[in-house]
């Protein structure tokens, strides 16, 4: 027996056991560069270590498809990759599988999972694998003299003249619009919560509505930059470090103001393949496997002792990938942490107010 499976609870043993039968798993993400990540990091391991296939299928956001498979009662895939926010609405829409985490595996040294997970990265559906952040990065050939470095600077077009790319969607661009506009992140929720401080973060996204040019899926802000459609785009980091670091293409992230949050692994009610669902969760948020993720693609693990397992930017074999991460402790002046709480509240209300204001003159 090795080191492994004697560190395995007796709940993940009883699904390794059952291995031997099992053909294959299907994993829904978020495409790209995200699963490039998935793919070497978990989704490899997973098979040459049980045997049972994984296939890997893309949405813009898994969230959407997930929902609409568990309610028309046709559910394809096992295991979905979704945001925080959403994985805590869905569970409360009872469309996801409550996960028990006598499954996860302890740390290396033995710790728990339940105290070795960062706190807020474990749901009741949903087990953490990543904190990713949005972010805005920009050409530097477009700034070659004068950069910009704050988040006040992506709404300042005069000095920093050229298209902006923003996602379609509330959430993220009202927080980002707020700090611009002077709000303390530590304030930025309460103001939200008020009508006020909705009408405030319009009236700043309206100071640059001409110059917008819109996104929705993952992929679209490094290109938009690569394309000179935009001088700078709102997008996830983990995007813009790859185009730069792994294409060498000549954006640069500004961490000032990013909105940061966790997102991870949750099954679907109805997942046809359930215990292999729970087991490739189990061995996909391992520290090792959280660590090997990293090094894909710079998003911070989810557990304190997947850290210092983190090593190189595998594309180039040496860009030290801790500095890239959205938790690294410089790159955490003026950032918020998403509120799910906030989001998983009001996201409808707002984002009929944001389409609303879509179509307005």
């Amino acid at each position: 027996m090795n080191i492994r499976t004697m560190l395995c609870s007796t709940a993940c043993l009883a699904l390794m056991a059952g291995a031997s039968t099992a053909q294959e798993v299907t994993v829904l993400g978020w495409g790209g560069d995200y699963a490039r990540s998935q793919i070497e990091a978990y989704h490899k391991p997973f098979t040459e270590e049980t045997g049972i296939r994984v296939i890997s299928v893309d949405a813009d956001n898994p969230a959407t498809p997930l929902k609409a498979m568990v309610e028309a009662g046709n559910v394809t895939v096992d295991v979905a990759v979704i945001e925080y926010a959403d994985a805590v609405r869905l569970c409360d829409e009872g469309l996801l599988e409550v996960i028990d985490t006598s499954i996860l595996e302890p740390a290396p040294d033995g710790t728990p999972a339940e105290d070795d997970f960062l706190p807020g990265t474990l749901t009741e559906c949903m087990v953490g694998t990543d904190v990713f952040s949005t972010i805005f990065a920009y050409d530097a050939t477009r700034f070659p003299d004068n950069p910009p470095t704050t988040i006040a600077d992506f709404f300042d077009t005069d000095n920093f003249p050229g298209k902006r790319g923003v996602r379609r969607n509330a959430k993220a661009t009202l927080e980002m619009a707020l700090m611009a506009d002077g709000v303390p992140a530590e304030e930025v929720y309460d103001l939200l919560e008020t009508q006020e401080g909705v009408e405030r973060a319009f009236a700043k996204l309206d100071t640059i509505k001409g110059d917008i040019v819109w996104w929705e899926a993952g992929a679209q802000p490094p290109q938009l930059l690569a394309d000179g459609e935009v001088a700078m785009t709102i997008a996830w980091n983990g995007r813009i470090f790859n185009a730069a670091v792994g294409e060498g293409k000549p954006f640069e992230i500004v961490w000032d103001g990013q909105v940061y949050e966790p997102e991870g692994l949750a099954i679907p009610v109805g997942a046809p393949n359930m215990e292999e669902a729970l087991q490739f969760v189990a061995f996909a948020t391992r520290a090792e496997s959280l660590a090997r993720a990293a090094e894909w693609i710079s998003y911070g693990p989810t557990r304190r002792s997947a850290a210092p397992l983190v090593g190189v930017f595998q594309v180039d074999g040496e860009t030290e990938m801790g500095p890239n991460l959205p938790t690294s402790e410089e790159n955490m002046t003026n950032a918020l942490a998403s509120s799910y709480e906030f989001w998983v509240d009001r996201d409808a209300e707002l984002n009929e107010r944001f389409n609303a204001w879509l179509l307005a003159n």
